[in-house]
């Protein structure tokens, strides 16, 4: 296995990771500027109303993206071990 593979193989992975992630993410930081919107119009300082919406919006959207994530992490695992011949010989 060369070098230049392993860059590849470690390039995608983070592609991988970041692609993944990003739904999760996203939610989270859309939920979170709606409700420090609220918060700074009403000027209401409770933690609970930021932390509370946040987790439920990265719960859905994982519940509604888990079969997208688990077939992507296993067509990615799957890739990776097809290479593992090139890293023997």
């Amino acid at each position: 296995m060369t070098e230049s593979m392993i860059v590849d193989v470690f390039s995608e992975s983070i592609k991988t990771i970041l692609l993944l992630s990003a739904p999760m993410l996203l939610s989270g930081l859309l939920v979170g500027l709606i409700i420090a919107i609220f918060q700074a119009t009403t000027q209401i300082q409770e933690a609970t109303l930021a932390f509370v919406p946040k987790i439920i919006a990265v719960f859905l959207v994982l519940m509604f993206a888990g079969s997208w994530i688990l077939n992507t992490l296993v067509t990615f695992t799957n890739e990776v071990f097809n290479l593992i011949d090139l890293i023997i010989y």
